[in-house]
């Protein structure tokens, strides 16, 4: 029998259904350039998604601060290839911060469209989730464009309600109670 390979918290190998396997992992300073790197690669459309305003590049400082969390109140997963941070192809980020209150916390999801719609951005949310939890965040919430039926309907399916936005059209607010989901993901 085989020796079970041994990973560091919150690290964790994934096979996708395409084959590829992905290293789920936090987020290091040395992903800054290959962030950056694979910035390119997305399409206008994912990177609004995700920042919801148009963005031509992914800056050095921003990459910079992306890769650097405070743990206390952050939280940053990547999956990547399976290699060294610095080496690896990032192709999907999932970040969490609390909020001031302490009591709230704010959550994003960017997939490449090379790895959507394989379960990773489910499972990437589930692992927010249960960093949320081990912080004792009561309320997890993110803003999806209206027309980002995936993430809403990933939202749904996890237990999300919708709060429309009117100070901002086109938005709608996701949010989780985990005090009234103490078995949700």
């Amino acid at each position: 029998m085989a020796a079970r390979e041994r990973l560091p918290p919150w690290h964790e190998r994934q096979r996708l259904p395409n084959g590829r396997e992905v290293l789920i992992r936090p987020i290091r300073p040395e992903d800054a350039e290959p962030l950056r790197a694979g910035f390119g690669l997305l399409q206008p459309d994912e990177v609004r998604q995700r920042f919801l305003y148009a963005l031509k590049e992914l800056t050095p400082e921003m990459a910079e601060r992306f890769t650097r969390v405070n743990p206390k109140t952050e939280f940053a997963l990547v999956a990547a290839e399976p290699l060294p941070p610095g080496e690896a192809l990032v192709g999907a980020v999932a970040r969490i911060a609390i909020d001031d209150n302490g009591l709230d916390a704010e959550f994003a999801i960017l997939v490449s469209r090379y790895i959507a719609h394989m379960g990773l951005g489910r499972y990437l949310m589930t692992r927010l989730v249960k960093w949320a939890r081990g912080k004792k965040v009561q309320r997890i919430y993110g803003d999806v464009f209206e027309h980002n039926l995936a993430m809403l309907a990933l939202a749904q399916s996890l237990g999300f309600e919708r709060e429309f936005q009117q100070d901002a059209p086109g938005l709608i607010r996701v949010s989780l109670d985990l005090r009234k989901t103490p078995d949700a993901p």
